[in-house]
């Protein structure tokens, strides 16, 4: 039991991982941040103008899905790195709903 923890603490990928994870939960509250300033500029657009803004809505949903794609990559869900080590918008499976 000993000997499999000081070979799992001795593995370079591990540590590497650990590393970029602390990079991406800094990345995340900023992330965090700029959707919440998404949501008052929505907010404020459609107590203005009766409307939500479409490039808004288009920066909203990429922004959410690389969110999505930074929580994938701490909770172990996925090894893939998230931007800027990928494409911006890695998956479709997060399109918006009237897109097939």
């Amino acid at each position: 039991m000993q000997e499999q923890i000081n070979e799992n603490l001795k593995r370079i990928s591990t540590w590497k991982r650990i590393i970029f994870m602390l990079i991406y939960a800094v990345i995340d509250s900023m992330v965090k941040l700029l959707l919440w300033l998404v949501v008052l500029l929505q907010v404020g657009s459609v107590l203005f103008t009766g409307a939500t803004n479409p490039n808004i809505l288009g920066f909203g949903r990429s922004l959410s899905t690389y969110h999505y794609h930074i929580l994938l990559f701490l909770t172990f869900n996925t090894e893939q790195l998230p931007f800027p080590f990928s494409d911006w918008n890695l998956t479709a499976e997060l399109e918006s709903p009237d897109k097939p």
